[in-house]
């Protein structure tokens, strides 16, 4: 895999779990010069930097301790980069609700400075991960996101004509990431009882290399403005729960604060404007930035269509479920406890 003409790529968030996926990705598969692990935990720096993979390409690593709210800090930091992949959230939707301005300073107005910083130092792309939870939003967390998602599209309005162009990534929940359902379960198995909010409750899943693998398509893709979201399948939380622990008795303790059901990537007023592919829907940016038709034509695998009428992606409705099989098969893959 080659990042023609990125020779400096920068990850905020560099040390959770997609940075870290994506790190490797990055210096073991691409001839990039220089990749760029900007966070603000030295503990979480320093643990990554002594990891075996890393050992040989040291050379081009460098780790930049800072946070998306300080600015001046990512000015400094975006100095000479090409691609800037912005993965820095607060994530965790209780978290989130019970410190609200917390996440409103790192998810929304970081992302500004994020995007301010890029356009400074004239970096060429960027893409800012974003999450189901950021469709209908009903929790603060997913608020910030959408809130993020509109400032990242709105940004290529006042790129310039040789400017920053700008994009997003949209894909439900990362199977295996620290703080989901598996680790979580997997801590629990042990005491032969697993809380399950809801019965009903359905996911969309993402592995983090199909994570990692749809963030670098998307940067070669990218045109500025579009908003990605992959194909992928969803599953019910009951069978996560089998495939862990087949054996352990259910306690449904209630819907958290703030969470949904069933999770949506596109609801049916984003289809007016979604362009379907054969694995992946672009959601169009709100102003128009590039001729539709011939995105369609020429984007991706040049055979774009709108979305039927009344479409939407949604979890409990998608038309593809992951068995209690395939779950077994895929834990054990990329899992943080």
């Amino acid at each position: 895999m080659t990042l023609t003409n990125f020779k400096s790529i920068l990850i905020t968030g560099g040390t959770g779990s997609f940075g870290k996926k994506m790190l490797r990705k990055l210096l073991e598969e691409t001839d990039a010069e220089r990749v760029i692990v900007f966070s603000r935990d030295e503990l979480k720096q320093f643990e990554l930097s002594h990891l075996p993979w890393l050992k040989p390409h040291e050379e081009r690593v460098r780790f930049f301790l800072g946070d998306v709210r300080d600015p001046d800090r990512l000015n400094l930091a975006f100095e000479d980069v090409d691609v800037v992949i912005h993965a820095a959230a607060l994530k965790q939707v209780p978290a989130a609700e019970y410190n609200p301005f917390e996440a409103i300073k790192t998810n929304v107005m970081g992302a500004q400075n994020v995007i301010d910083a890029a356009r400074a130092n004239k970096v060429k792309r960027v893409v800012a991960l974003s999450t189901d939870k950021a469709a209908a939003p009903i929790n603060l967390y997913g608020a910030t996101k959408l809130c993020s998602d509109k400032l990242f599209v709105a940004a290529n309005n006042y790129r310039g004509a040789q400017g920053t162009i700008y994009s997003v990534v949209r894909y439900g929940n990362v199977m295996g990431s620290r703080g989901s359902v598996i680790p979580f379960f997997l801590s629990r198995s042990a005491s032969g009882v697993l809380p399950v909010t809801d019965e009903r409750m359905t996911r969309f899943s993402i592995t983090l290399q199909q994570g990692v693998e749809f963030v670098l398509d998307c940067l070669e893709r990218m045109w500025g403005g579009e908003l990605f979201v992959p194909k992928i399948p969803s599953y019910k939380i009951l069978d996560v729960a089998s495939a862990i622990a087949p054996d352990a008795k259910i306690e449904i303790v209630g819907i958290r604060p703030g969470e949904k059901l069933h999770e949506e990537m596109i609801t049916t007023t984003d289809a007016l404007s979604t362009v379907e592919f054969d694995d992946y829907y672009v959601i169009l940016p709100s102003l128009p930035l590039w001729d539709v038709d011939r995105f369609a034509a020429e984007s991706g695998n040049g055979n774009g269509r709108m979305v039927a009428d009344g479409f939407a992606y949604n979890s409990g409705t998608n038309d593809s479920f992951l068995t209690v099989d395939q779950i077994k098969a895929l834990i054990g893959t990329d899992v943080e406890v």
